[in-house]
Protein backbone atom coordinates (compact mmCIF):
# COMPACT_ATOMS: atom_id res chain seq x y z
CA UNK A 1 0.00 0.00 0.00
CA UNK A 2 3.24 2.24 0.43
CA UNK A 3 4.13 1.86 -2.61
CA UNK A 4 0.86 3.77 -4.28
CA UNK A 5 0.81 6.46 -1.45
CA UNK A 6 4.32 7.29 -2.77
CA UNK A 7 3.77 6.76 -6.46
CA UNK A 8 0.73 9.21 -5.89
CA UNK A 9 2.80 11.75 -4.12
CA UNK A 10 5.53 11.61 -6.87
CA UNK A 11 2.95 11.81 -10.18
CA UNK A 12 0.38 13.94 -8.99
CA UNK A 13 1.51 17.43 -8.70
CA UNK A 14 -1.13 18.66 -6.43
CA UNK A 15 0.10 16.61 -3.36
CA UNK A 16 3.66 17.96 -3.72
CA UNK A 17 4.99 20.46 -1.34
CA UNK A 18 4.80 21.58 2.25
CA UNK A 19 1.41 19.13 4.22
CA UNK A 20 0.28 18.57 1.11
CA UNK A 21 1.22 14.65 0.74
CA UNK A 22 -1.24 14.30 4.04
CA UNK A 23 -4.09 15.46 1.14
CA UNK A 24 -3.85 11.77 -0.33
CA UNK A 25 -5.54 10.98 2.55
CA UNK A 26 -9.21 13.07 1.01
CA UNK A 27 -8.36 10.75 -2.14
CA UNK A 28 -11.46 8.31 -2.62
CA UNK A 29 -9.06 5.76 -4.99
CA UNK A 30 -6.61 5.40 -2.54
CA UNK A 31 -9.70 4.19 0.00
CA UNK A 32 -11.47 2.24 -2.65
CA UNK A 33 -7.56 0.41 -2.92
CA UNK A 34 -7.36 -0.10 0.76
CA UNK A 35 -10.80 -1.96 0.46
CA UNK A 36 -9.65 -3.78 -2.41
CA UNK A 37 -6.72 -4.67 -0.52
CA UNK A 38 -8.31 -6.48 2.14
CA UNK A 39 -11.45 -8.10 0.48
CA UNK A 40 -8.93 -9.79 -2.87
CA UNK A 41 -7.79 -12.02 -0.30
CA UNK A 42 -10.97 -13.16 1.50
CA UNK A 43 -12.29 -13.52 -2.06
CA UNK A 44 -9.45 -15.88 -3.09
CA UNK A 45 -9.96 -17.58 0.50
CA UNK A 46 -13.84 -18.19 -1.60
CA UNK A 47 -15.02 -16.14 2.23
CA UNK A 48 -18.65 -15.83 1.16
CA UNK A 49 -20.30 -12.40 1.34
CA UNK A 50 -17.77 -10.31 3.18
CA UNK A 51 -15.53 -9.43 0.28
CA UNK A 52 -18.38 -8.69 -2.07
CA UNK A 53 -19.57 -6.30 1.28
CA UNK A 54 -16.46 -4.73 1.78
CA UNK A 55 -16.85 -3.23 -2.18
CA UNK A 56 -20.02 -2.31 -1.79
CA UNK A 57 -19.12 -0.27 1.10
CA UNK A 58 -16.22 0.95 -0.85
CA UNK A 59 -18.81 1.97 -3.70
CA UNK A 60 -21.05 3.59 -1.19
CA UNK A 61 -18.20 5.66 0.46
CA UNK A 62 -15.94 6.47 -2.94
CA UNK A 63 -17.99 6.02 -6.15
CA UNK A 64 -15.46 3.27 -7.05
CA UNK A 65 -16.39 -0.51 -8.09
CA UNK A 66 -14.11 -2.70 -8.10
CA UNK A 67 -14.62 -6.33 -7.53
CA UNK A 68 -13.20 -8.50 -5.10
CA UNK A 69 -11.93 -11.17 -7.58
CA UNK A 70 -10.52 -8.56 -9.38
CA UNK A 71 -6.75 -8.34 -9.47
CA UNK A 72 -4.26 -5.40 -9.33
CA UNK A 73 -1.12 -5.10 -9.54
CA UNK A 74 1.83 -2.64 -7.68
CA UNK A 75 1.60 0.90 -8.18
CA UNK A 76 -2.39 1.22 -9.51
CA UNK A 77 -3.37 4.86 -9.56
CA UNK A 78 -6.99 6.06 -9.82
CA UNK A 79 -7.20 9.68 -10.19
CA UNK A 80 -10.19 11.42 -9.47
CA UNK A 81 -11.87 7.89 -9.17
CA UNK A 82 -15.53 8.70 -9.38
CA UNK A 83 -17.10 6.14 -11.89
CA UNK A 84 -14.65 3.72 -11.74
CA UNK A 85 -16.20 0.44 -12.21
CA UNK A 86 -13.63 -3.22 -12.52
CA UNK A 87 -15.08 -5.88 -13.26
CA UNK A 88 -14.04 -9.21 -11.73
CA UNK A 89 -11.62 -11.28 -13.68
CA UNK A 90 -10.20 -8.00 -14.59
CA UNK A 91 -6.82 -8.31 -14.19
CA UNK A 92 -4.37 -4.93 -13.78
CA UNK A 93 -0.42 -5.08 -14.19
CA UNK A 94 1.78 -2.68 -12.46
CA UNK A 95 1.72 0.97 -13.00
CA UNK A 96 -1.36 1.82 -14.22
CA UNK A 97 -3.41 5.16 -14.14
CA UNK A 98 -6.85 5.79 -14.75
CA UNK A 99 -8.99 8.31 -14.35
CA UNK A 100 -12.71 8.68 -13.09
CA UNK A 101 -15.37 7.24 -15.04
CA UNK A 102 -13.53 4.21 -16.46
CA UNK A 103 -14.85 1.21 -17.08
CA UNK A 104 -13.16 -2.00 -17.47
CA UNK A 105 -16.12 -4.35 -18.11
CA UNK A 106 -17.73 -7.57 -19.74
CA UNK A 107 -19.39 -7.15 -23.15
CA UNK A 108 -22.87 -8.69 -21.57
CA UNK A 109 -24.47 -10.62 -18.25
CA UNK A 110 -24.23 -14.20 -19.84
CA UNK A 111 -21.43 -16.74 -19.33
CA UNK A 112 -19.68 -19.38 -21.42
CA UNK A 113 -19.28 -21.47 -18.14
CA UNK A 114 -18.83 -20.34 -14.32
CA UNK A 115 -14.84 -19.47 -14.68
CA UNK A 116 -14.99 -17.63 -18.22
CA UNK A 117 -12.49 -14.59 -18.71
CA UNK A 118 -15.11 -11.89 -19.38
CA UNK A 119 -13.24 -8.81 -18.55
CA UNK A 120 -9.84 -7.24 -19.62
CA UNK A 121 -6.13 -7.84 -18.72
CA UNK A 122 -4.17 -4.64 -19.07
CA UNK A 123 -0.63 -4.39 -19.22
CA UNK A 124 1.86 -2.74 -17.22
CA UNK A 125 2.35 1.16 -17.52
CA UNK A 126 -0.72 1.68 -19.20
CA UNK A 127 -3.03 5.07 -18.91
CA UNK A 128 -6.56 5.00 -19.43
CA UNK A 129 -8.11 7.78 -20.03
CA UNK A 130 -11.43 9.72 -18.69
CA UNK A 131 -14.12 8.25 -19.16
CA UNK A 132 -12.98 5.40 -21.37
CA UNK A 133 -14.60 1.87 -21.59
CA UNK A 134 -12.75 -1.80 -22.24
CA UNK A 135 -15.25 -4.27 -22.69
CA UNK A 136 -14.37 -7.90 -22.80
CA UNK A 137 -12.00 -10.55 -22.72
CA UNK A 138 -9.24 -8.16 -24.25
CA UNK A 139 -5.66 -7.22 -23.79
CA UNK A 140 -4.33 -3.94 -23.77
CA UNK A 141 -0.51 -4.42 -23.75
CA UNK A 142 2.14 -2.52 -22.12
CA UNK A 143 2.96 0.92 -22.59
CA UNK A 144 -0.57 1.67 -24.29
CA UNK A 145 -2.36 4.86 -23.99
CA UNK A 146 -6.14 4.90 -23.92
CA UNK A 147 -7.51 7.88 -24.79
CA UNK A 148 -10.40 9.85 -23.27
CA UNK A 149 -13.91 8.54 -23.64
CA UNK A 150 -12.93 5.80 -25.73
CA UNK A 151 -14.10 2.30 -26.44
CA UNK A 152 -12.12 -0.73 -26.72
CA UNK A 153 -13.23 -4.50 -27.74
CA UNK A 154 -10.49 -5.37 -29.23
CA UNK A 155 -7.14 -6.39 -28.48
CA UNK A 156 -4.58 -3.49 -28.18
CA UNK A 157 -0.98 -3.80 -28.99
CA UNK A 158 1.78 -2.37 -26.73
CA UNK A 159 2.87 1.39 -26.77
CA UNK A 160 -0.41 1.91 -28.94
CA UNK A 161 -2.31 4.76 -28.63
CA UNK A 162 -6.61 4.17 -28.55
CA UNK A 163 -8.64 7.11 -29.60
CA UNK A 164 -12.59 7.30 -30.47
CA UNK A 165 -15.68 5.84 -30.18
CA UNK A 166 -17.05 2.87 -32.26
CA UNK A 167 -20.44 3.71 -32.30
CA UNK A 168 -21.84 3.82 -35.96
CA UNK A 169 -25.11 4.71 -36.68
CA UNK A 170 -27.01 1.34 -37.94
CA UNK A 171 -30.46 3.03 -38.77
CA UNK A 172 -31.68 5.85 -40.06
CA UNK A 173 -35.53 7.33 -38.89
CA UNK A 174 -36.67 8.48 -41.60
CA UNK A 175 -39.98 10.76 -41.55
CA UNK A 176 -42.72 9.48 -43.85
CA UNK A 177 -45.19 12.42 -45.57
CA UNK A 178 -49.04 11.88 -44.57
Amino acid sequence: MLDWISTAIRKDPSLQGGLRPLEILLYPGMWALIFHRIAHPLFLLKIPFIPRLLSQIARILTGIEIHPGAKIGKRFFIDHGYGVVIGETTEIGDDVMIYHDVTLGALGWWKANGKAKRHPTIGDKVVIGAGAKILGPVRVGDGAKIGVAAVVIRDVPAKAVVAGSLGKLLKKKTSRKK
